[in-house]
């Protein structure tokens, strides 16, 4: 069955988007406009069961959509050929491309773009996107140019809606190249998951009373179409896939059945190994049960490939949708993904120092030094843990593969 892409943003450039997703991509898309970026996470809520896949035709809507869905997620970009195709309409108008504020561009492309052109130093006045961000605050910044030489120039649409009537003001609109690039970019991700959601999940259970627990699992593994065997080592085993798995603990962020074996008096702890074989799934199940029973408590945890464990313990377990419960103190953050505490309090402290751009695996290896991939690694863990987002790679002038830019959520 085909996948359905929901593109999501304003009124005018949906209906584009979407077509190129089915020309570029060979997807089914759906269009779904919004009048105001507030909208956002109404839409991706109300629609989110007929959507297999989200592209947001801006930054600014897929900050906003974070943490309303699980599906994969791209925005297109606004990129060196939008702003300058702005600056050449500009020019051509006589308007001095020196005295203009921009919105939203990172600040490493930005410059990069006013060198290349010969601006100053200073030029042109600069509010990258963050991800606490509000329209209101880009409103008031394009608002605080000097004089009425200077023209704004935003990727928002309700920022341009709110000043055209006021200053001088040019909506950047995303190119088909940087249109195409994330459709790419959200095809990868697409082919990605359904692989990653078809690789095996098996699961290793030791609890205090194996009779009582046995009816427990056989539940879970009904829920889960897999199936329930009797380790050689005395556990009972469940194999399902990852991606039945990763409905089941929300993600990875809560673990399955524990709650259950606990309410009915039942301590029990279990592994869950996620690889491309069944054989490899049982190793680093084992491996994940091991850690599990070093951990006070009923304790679930998920061992990946490369070395990436997540700890599920049962205080993480509520009623709660994961995106409502509080957020977490770096120390049960160090316990659920294996980061040391004072590396990820350096690592919040790195962030906090890079408000205004991602950070890459060497900008991480350098803060904390630390080979590269030893950095790369510490990246993946917080990323598998919901706690870093991807957000595009990192332009290089000389050639070999780019390196990935994260948000961190600490």
């Amino acid at each position: 069955m085909t996948p359905v892409v929901g593109v999501v943003g304003p009124a005018d450039l949906v209906p584009g988007v979407a077509e190129s997703v089915s020309e570029v991509s060979g997807l089914e898309a759906i269009t779904l406009p919004y009048s105001h970026e507030s909208e956002t996470p109404d839409l991706v809520r109300e629609n989110a069961a007929s959507v297999d896949a989200w592209l947001f035709t801006g930054i600014v809507p897929y900050t906003l959509a974070k943490g309303t869905t699980s599906r994969p997620a791209a925005f297109v970009d606004y990129t060196r050929e939008t702003v300058l195709r702005s600056w050449v309409r500009l020019a051509r108008e006589g308007r001095d491309v020196a005295r203009t504020s921009i919105d939203t561009v990172g600040i490493p492309e930005l410059r990069e773009i006013a060198d290349a052109v010969g601006l100053p130093a200073d030029r042109p006045r600069s509010l990258p996107h963050r991800v606490d961000q509000r329209v209101s605050q880009l409103i008031d910044f394009h608002r605080n140019n000097p004089d009425d030489s200077w023209t704004a120039i935003t990727c928002v649409s309700s920022v341009y809606e709110a000043l055209r009537e006021e200053i001088a003001i040019v909506r950047l609109v995303p190119s088909e190249n940087a249109i195409r690039t994330a459709i790419s970019r959200l095809t990868l991700t697409i082919n990605s998951q359904v692989s990653e959601d078809s690789q095996v999940a098996v699961g290793l259970l030791a609890a205090d009373d194996m009779t009582r627990a046995a009816p427990f699992l056989k539940a879970q593994a009904t829920a889960l179409a897999g199936t329930v065997a009797l380790a050689e080592t005395g556990e009972m085993l469940l194999v399902t896939t990852r991606g039945a798995l990763a409905i089941a603990s929300y993600q990875f962020s809560q673990p399955p059945l524990l709650r259950r074996l606990s309410e009915a008096g039942i301590s029990a702890n279990a592994g869950f190994g996620v690889g491309r074989t069944a054989l490899e799934a049982e190793q680093l199940a084992r491996r994940a049960l091991n850690r599990a029973r070093a951990h006070p408590g009923p304790t679930a945890v998920v061992s990946f490939r490369n070395d990436v464990d997540l700890a599920l313990g049962l205080g993480a377990e509520n009623s709660e949708a994961p995106g409502e419960q509080e957020a977490p103190a770096l120390g049960t953050i160090a316990t659920r993904v294996g980061v040391a505490l004072q590396t990820l309090t350096r690592l919040r402290d790195l962030a906090h120092h890079h408000p205004d751009e991602p950070l890459t695996s060497r900008v991480v290896a350098e803060a904390l030094d630390v080979q590269l991939r030893t950095a790369r690694r510490m990246l993946q863990r917080l990323e598998r843990g919901g706690y870093a987002e991807r957000v595009g790679n990192e332009a290089r002038e000389s050639s070999g593969r780019p390196l990935t830019q994260y948000l961190l959520h600490l």
